[in-house]
């Protein structure tokens, strides 16, 4: 301000010549926007030479007046000077104008007057000189201003695009505001019919992010208290709005009329009356539809008729399919609307939403922020309801569900839209998103949940559930290794080198080398689990041996180590061990067990694991170790249930990704089996004391353990 001589400023805006007036307006909408410098402009007489200017102006001077009168506007001044002629201009400019920056210098204007009762601390003396009552007059006269207001959102430029969705955005909250209940929701439906919301989903899904990404958020935080607003509305059947979207659901479903006599004088008649069942026929509970939207309220009764009348004629065969049911297998179509509203409602947080939270924009710091925070899918609510409607359907026939089970479908339907349109990206098409939800698999979605109740278990009753795991994975163990020990009690056969021989010690390459005919062995624990039985024999039948039949034993309290080239994990709990095997699986896996020879182990006999890469080592003695018996299973199974089965005989632990495979699935589908046996709402249980149960039918021995004790 101390370069620029103010009065000598104002004295050039209402100077006669054009050229100078736009040099001296261009240098004041740099300047106006510094609250002193705009005192003094005031005081000095420019506020009236600047409006002159903005009603009479043309060009690039009309350009730099309207935006020097829109940023002495955001610095809460000025405002004696804002009245139905400048109103009526600035409409003007809005409707006909095709230049780009006289039209954001116009908005720019509309948006301050219609948010002043917002941005100002001091009450408002003439209540219909600003918000949207200040523009109702002009707009009168150019009723075609909305129409072009939502046309500029599809403008390459993107400074008039945040400019006109900010304008639209102003007029929505002061709509939703300040209008009444019967005005609002009528403006609201011309800028839905105009296109708005499609307009401003390609707005969200674009590139133009960054420079859009405040009025479009303000946007989306509108059409979440737009639904709000809607959802608090409770159903009334005497406003005759409400009465007429009800009696349009009956209608749409081509409803039939039955006969039946009624008494007129002495003659009887007959008259013809509804159904008396044609609201439970439709999927309601009672004949008293009205109580049942008190959870989604008039939000719930627009979708549902939406529905009904975007696909009467798959309503009407609906009914048809369901008719020829019994009762209990009919699927409750209005239920089924409703809890597919319920469920967007929660799934986009709708209940969280504030009209003030519009005001303030949150800043974005990346490109990432700017996909976390922003939910185009939500300016998809119908499309989306419709798609939730029919994988509920679709779910309800797939699983043949019957009435008590509603809420289990709706649980699936709740997972299934959390993990669809929760996981669908920003720039995600919403027809990519509906076909998605109608052919997600049922068993994939069972899937899901078992993983979601975990989790909700996890946060819940994490400590308890830690320790559930803890005793499952011992339980798990003990039952595997149980079924290991079983394997090695039932005995198998094992294939033999070619030219073995049966003297302890290693197979030499002369031994190979000879032409003898192969030899099977045969290996069996004992019942008391404390000898292991094997034997060599020409031929295998298939038949099993006993311990009788089996020349050898060994004393398993004398064995010191089992090694085998099964490649063991660094932890040994880990399921990614694995066998080597090459092009002959027969004899390429090797078991080998080590100890004592018979009569000289130690008085205190310590027994070890070795098994390849897992580095076990035997214990130091000085008595002599050697190999027992060397194993040669002719499949990974077996491998797996021969060395995991002996070294969990010898209290070791398993090593092979199959018995740790096995442990795990044992341990996960005993923890889902006592999650199915919680209720989900358990977790919501906050001490109320639960219902007692009846004794009817029971006598005096029997009673309920209500507490646990």
């Amino acid at each position: 301000m101390d370069s620029i001589n103010v009065s000598e400023l104002v004295e050039r805006l209402g100077s006669d010549e054009d050229a100078v007036r736009k040099m001296a307006v261009f240098k004041l909408q740099s300047n106006i926007g510094d609250p002193s410098f705009a005192d003094v402009f005031i005081l000095e007489g420019g506020l009236t030479k600047l409006r002159y200017l903005a009603l009479h102006a043309t060009g690039n001077t009309l350009a730099y007046s309207l935006t020097s009168f829109s940023r002495l506007l955001e610095v809460d001044k000025g405002w004696e000077f804002v009245n139905s002629d400048l109103v009526e201009r600035v409409v003007e400019l809005v409707v006909t104008h095709p230049l780009v920056n006289i039209l954001r210098g116009a908005m720019s204007i509309l948006v301050y007057i219609v948010s002043h009762p917002y941005t100002t601390s001091n009450k408002v003396t003439q209540p219909n000189s600003f918000g949207f009552r200040a523009l109702k007059p002009a707009i009168a006269v150019y009723p075609q201003f909305l129409e072009m207001l939502v046309s500029r959102l599809s403008s390459a430029d993107h400074a008039l695009c945040a400019n006109a969705l900010q304008l639209i955005n102003s007029l929505m909250r002061e709509a939703i505001t300040n209008d009444t209940d019967t005005e609002w929701p009528k403006f609201i439906k011309r800028l839905q019919d105009l296109g708005v919301i499609k307009a401003a989903y390609t707005l969200m899904q674009s590139t133009a992010m960054q420079d859009l990404s405040h009025p479009l958020l303000e946007f989306q935080a509108l059409t979440k208290v737009l639904l709000r607003k809607w959802r608090d509305i409770p159903v009334d059947l005497e406003k005759p709005d409400h009465r007429r979207a009800l009696k349009s659901i009956h209608l749409a479903s081509n409803p039939e009329r039955v006969s039946t006599p009624v008494e007129n004088g002495d003659d009887g008649s007959k008259k013809k009356q509804h159904n008396p069942t044609k609201w439970r026929r439709l999927g309601f509970e009672t004949e008293s539809p009205a109580w049942e939207f008190e959870e989604t309220g008039y939000l719930g009764m627009m979708d549902l008729t939406d529905y009904v009348k975007r696909h009467e004629d798959g309503f009407q065969k609906l009914l048809l399919e369901q008719s020829a049911k019994p009762a209990e297998q009919r699927c409750p179509i209005a239920r089924a609307s409703l809890a597919v509203t319920a469920i967007l409602y929660e799934h986009f947080e709708v209940d969280k939403a504030d009209v003030d939270d519009a005001k303030f924009p949150l800043p974005f710091e990346s490109k990432t922020n700017l996909d976390k925070v922003f939910k185009p899918m939500i300016l998809q609510w119908t499309l989306l309801h419709t798609a939730g409607v029919h994988a509920f359907f679709r779910l309800w026939q797939t699983t043949g569900a019957e009435l008590e089970d509603f809420l289990k479908i709706v649980d699936l339907i709740r997972i299934l839209l959390e993990a669809v349109v929760g996981g669908a990206t920003r720039t995600k098409d919403v027809h990519e998103v509906e076909m998605e939800i109608q052919e997600f698999e049922l068993p994939r979605l069972r899937q899901l949940q078992m993983e979601l109740l975990e989790l909700t278990y996890e946060d819940t009753w994490g400590h308890h559930l830690r320790q559930i795991r803890d005793e499952l994975n011992h339980e798990a163990l003990q039952f595997v290794k149980e079924q290991r020990i079983r394997c090695l009690l039932a005995g198998a056969w094992f294939p033999n080198p070619q030219g073995y021989k049966p003297e302890a010690g290693p197979v030499t390459k002369q031994d190979l080398k000879s032409s003898e005919p192969p030899s099977h062995r045969y290996a069996k624990l004992s019942h008391n689990r404390r000898y292991l039985y094997y034997g060599d024999f020409e031929f295998r039948t298939d038949e099993e041996l006993t311990l009788e039949s089996l020349q050898s034993r060994i004393d398993l309290t004398a064995v010191t180590s089992v090694t085998s080239n099964v490649s063991a994990p660094s932890d040994a709990n880990s399921s990614t061990s694995t066998l080597k095997t090459s092009q002959n699986p027969a004899t390429s896996t090797k078991i080998t067990i080590h100890g004592h020879p018979p009569g000289s182990r130690p008085t205190t006999p310590k027994t070890h694991a070795r098994a390849g890469s897992s580095n076990i080592k035997p214990t130091s003695s000085n008595r002599k170790e050697i190999s027992l018996l060397t194993l040669h299973p002719q499949t990974h199974s077996l491998a797996s249930e021969w060395l995991d089965g002996l070294l969990m005989l010898l209290n070791q632990q398993p090593i092979t990704a199959e018995t740790n495979k096995l442990i795990t699935m044992v341990q996960d589908y005993g923890l889902k089996i006592r999650l199915l046996n919680v209720r989900f709402d358990d977790m919501a249980f906050a001490g109320e004391a639960p219902e007692i149960p009846s004794r009817e039918g029971l006598d005096e021995d029997y009673y309920y353990d209500i507490f646990g004790g």
